[in-house]
């Protein structure tokens, strides 16, 4: 088997505001668009997102919170223009002992999307 594209499926009750955040501040585009679902992609190794209606007869206990991971390139430059951006971060840039700095937003409808780069203990960059 080779596996050859990849979509994460999210399940919201506002698809409209999750294709904002993820095309405002992830560089998605809108590939296809219908009443029940939008479809987003990038032009890198991303992950294709699909965005689907929530059905409002499931409970919404019933739904897990999404998170999605990106591995970046340059994420303290990143950082830096999402909070310019006005980005909605909810975990500040910071950097773990074993290498990895990372940072979380999170869309209107809860799904986390974590930022994340891999650098070697005592590299570049600095930081907290």
């Amino acid at each position: 088997m080779n596996i050859v594209a990849s979509t994460v499926v999210f399940t919201v009750d506002d698809p409209a505001g999750s294709r904002h955040f993820f095309t405002t501040y992830l560089g998605f585009r809108e590939v296809l668009a219908t009443p029940d679902f939008t479809w987003l992609s990038r032009d890198d190794a991303a992950a294709d997102i699909l965005l689907r209606q929530r059905d409002l007869e499931q409970p919404r206990e019933r739904i897990a919170q999404p998170v999605v991971v990106f591995a970046v390139t340059d994420l303290a430059k990143e950082y830096e223009r999402l909070s310019v951006e006005g980005a909605p971060i909810t975990r500040q840039l910071r950097r773990k002992p074993w290498g990895e700095a990372l940072m979380r937003l999170t869309d209107p409808n809860g799904i986390v999307v974590e930022l994340t780069e891999w650098i070697a203990p005592g590299g570049h960059p600095d930081v907290g």
